[in-house]
């Protein structure tokens, strides 16, 4: 089954991608960069999953044993202004099987790119609410398969998403923030000129379902720390079931359902320099594989208004 990996920004790869990535002004999170500042850094990220569902049929295959998702990503958000930032995200992605005869790939994925907005940013008394619009999309970097599932990195759609964002940030501490995406995904072209959904396709183009997501997250959130707890849904608007004892296709209908943690710490001595971790777990999905996902990353922000 295919595992979509935050960066992804959908996440999906977009996809998931989009939605999973540490704290670390991302384009999921409500942290604005500063004018002329940009902060750039790396990423490392794990996923490993087993049990699976085919349809909403819970299983596992001992053909394919435990699949294992690394990515490592380069990211940075520069800002234009206090208002407006400009982000973008290339990830590095290799996939494996513990068992069977199915090779893992690995290769550059997509290029993701978004412009985040702030048009409200209004204080209430002791809190202050901010009001974000997100749009960007993302494209692949190479001719990587996607019908080699669940082993492919990534579908190879060029997509687009549009995001609104709110945040609530009361007494300088305690913050809630929540957001809902439409992503829009291209057809893609596959190295066959047959395939079976719901019905025999005689044609090499696969028509990609579009999707949306919902993200609620809230913590704690100084300019030292940030401590967050995130609730995550990602739904395939159209698609089909995996079929029993098949291979996941790349227009499947793919949801899943995750919680996670997520920490950043901005390192007083050098406040320039941040590390961020986190994790999450899918609780619920449909032709998505379980997967527990760790990450961890470096982020140093170079003010260029000096």
């Amino acid at each position: 089954m295919k595992q979509f990996i935050p960066n992804k920004i959908l996440m999906l790869l977009i996809l998931l991608s989009v939605s999973w990535r540490s704290s670390a002004q991302t384009d999921i999170d409500a942290i604005m960069m500063e004018k002329n500042a940009f902060c750039a850094g790396g990423m490392y990220t794990y996923s490993s999953w087993k049990n699976y569902w085919e349809g909403t049929l819970k299983r596992s295959n001992e053909n394919i044993g435990s699949i294992t998702t690394q990515m490592i990503g380069v990211m940075g958000n520069y800002g234009v202004g206090k208002k407006l930032n400009l982000l973008f995200n290339i990830p590095y992605v290799a996939t494996k099987a513990s068992a069977g005869t199915l090779h893992g790939m690995s290769g550059v994925q997509d290029l993701s790119l978004m412009i985040k907005y702030r048009p409200v940013n209004k204080k209430i008394g002791d809190a202050r609410v901010a009001v974000f619009g997100i749009a960007g999309g993302s494209t692949p970097l190479a001719n990587y398969v996607a019908d080699f599932l669940p082993l492919s990195i990534g579908s190879r759609s060029t997509t687009a998403m549009a995001r609104l964002m709110l945040d609530y940030y009361y007494n300088s501490k305690w913050f809630a923030t929540a957001s809902a995406t439409y992503v829009y995904r291209s057809n893609i072209k596959i190295d066959r000129n047959s395939y079976y959904t719901d019905e025999l396709i005689l044609s090499n183009e696969v028509q990609m379902p579009n999707a949306a997501t919902f993200n609620v997250r809230a913590g704690y959130r100084t300019q030292w720390w940030i401590a967050e707890a995130v609730f995550n849904n990602w739904t395939t608007l159209g698609g089909f079931d995996m079929t029993r004892n098949n291979m996941p296709f790349p227009s499947n209908r793919m949801n899943a359902t995750a919680l996670g943690i997520n920490l950043k710490y901005v390192l007083k001595k050098v406040p320039q320099l941040s590390l961020t971790g986190g994790a999450n777990q899918i609780i619920a999905g449909r032709n998505m594989g379980q997967s527990l996902t760790a990450n961890g990353g470096v982020f140093y922000v170079f003010d260029f208004s000096r």
